[in-house]
């Protein structure tokens, strides 16, 4: 039988996914990533987040009736990377995306390279992954003996038997590469002051990259975000994922944008990148949904996995009912980030033109109440139920890498 597993490393948790070569799941496995608490945000031994992704990949085979995976792809979080040395090894700990280093190097960063965000399509921020490494370089001596730099998808599949290589859609969410050109940058490496070969060339997503010690097809399925959009169905140009999950991620796929739009983009708050799928870019936005969801339920004893009771009274007060103070107040934050939600979709259509589709995923979209805020806030938009639609992107491009099918498939599953 085809085992296709795919993995999506996130900030919370490592999730995994096995499925047929119908792309139907069979069953699945989680970790929680492995992070360190530190004053500034949280690090994490690279070597640690391997063996988490590892058991996760294992739980799901096994539940699936064991066997043996045919290809293994792997989505994951952007920013946070590896910083390997000569013999391949891990130089210093992983920082994660959120973690607060290196605002004095953001600062330097939009001072020196005032072209920055219009080649990169990010803000000079300490997000960045050239500003991480930066900071790096100039705190941690043993930084300076990395050669290498991979993103934790890329290092999964490194760590499983795969080639040491980057994927287009996470390289390009660094900072080190030109979006334009679609290659390295020598003008930001040279002022991270990076030696010649930190940032390989990219591959796009799919691509074969090796194969691990039980003979599985590895590839890397991209940026976590955008596989969740190829995994939902809705990577097509002028399509929109609304990814509900601890961060609510807007995901626009549209055709390449010119710098001047790139700009303009990065100065609305968007990031641009190139998507999981070939020659089509991804602006992204995100709003803190369901972080704030969860502390409005906190505020009044209730668990985020039992809010079911809460979203049923929260949608009477959308159809007019009063309701009492708990669901008033969900109710409140729903409409709230309703009306961000619109803000974005309208700021995204002014720079790569009208919506073609909007698709609705992750666990803070599923209850009926937050359905139906969005359907009078955003329009008629898919609902797609998955809770890991990264797992499954990642799996699709494991299959591509596989020759199981084209990327035509993508677009449309």
């Amino acid at each position: 039988m085809t085992l296709l597993v795919g993995l999506d490393a996130g900030t919370t948790a490592i999730k995994a996914a096995a499925f047929d070569e119908s792309l139907n799941e069979l069953a699945t496995g989680r970790a929680r990533t492995p992070w360190r608490t530190v004053p500034t945000g949280a690090e994490l031994d690279p070597d640690e987040l391997f063996a988490a992704a590892a058991a996760a990949a294992r739980e799901a085979v096994a539940a699936a009736g064991g066997g043996r995976a045919t290809a293994i792809g792997v989505a994951s979080m952007a920013e946070t990377g590896v910083l390997l040395d000569g013999h391949g090894r891990p130089a210093v700990p992983s920082i994660a995306w959120h973690d607060t280093r290196g605002g004095d190097e953001a600062e330097r960063l939009a001072r020196d390279l005032p072209q920055f965000s219009r080649r990169a399509g990010l803000p000079a921020s300490t997000l960045c992954t050239l500003v991480k490494y930066r900071w790096m370089r100039d705190h941690w001596p043993e930084a300076r003996n990395g050669t290498r730099w991979l993103n934790v998808a890329e290092w999964i599949v490194h760590r499983f038997g795969g080639d040491a290589h980057a994927e287009l859609s996470l390289a390009s969410r660094t900072g080190f590469y030109d979006l334009h050109e679609r290659r390295t940058s020598a003008e930001a490496l040279a002022w991270a002051g990076a030696p010649g070969g930190l940032a390989p060339e990219a591959a796009p997503a799919g691509t074969p990259m090796g194969t691990s010690e039980d003979g599985a097809v590895l590839a890397v399925g991209g940026h976590d975000h955008l596989a969740a959009a190829v995994g939902a169905g809705a990577a097509g140009e002028g399509d929109v994922l609304d990814s509900c999950g601890t961060a609510e991620a807007f995901v626009r796929a549209t055709a390449p944008l010119a710098p001047d739009a790139v700009a303009d983009a990065v100065d609305h708050g968007f990031t641009c990148g190139w998507h999981a799928v070939a020659d089509r870019q991804a602006l992204l936005g995100a709003l803190p949904s369901g972080a704030e969801l969860q502390r409005v339920l906190a505020r009044h004893g209730i668990a985020a996995d039992d809010r079911a009771p809460i979203e049923a009274a929260a949608l009477e007060i959308e159809r007019g009912d009063p309701g009492d103070a708990a669901a008033r107040d969900y109710h409140a934050a729903l409409d709230d980030f309703g009306a961000r939600g619109a803000d974005v979709l309208e700021r995204m259509a002014g720079i790569a033109g009208p919506m073609r589709r909007l698709v609705a995923t992750g666990g803070w979209a599923a209850g009926p109440a937050a359905q139906a805020v969005k359907a009078r806030r955003l329009g008629p938009f898919d609902h797609s139920p998955g809770i890991s639609q990264g797992a499954r992107g990642a799996a699709l491009a494991a299959g591509r890498a596989a020759g199981l099918w084209d990327n035509a498939l993508q677009e449309v599953t």
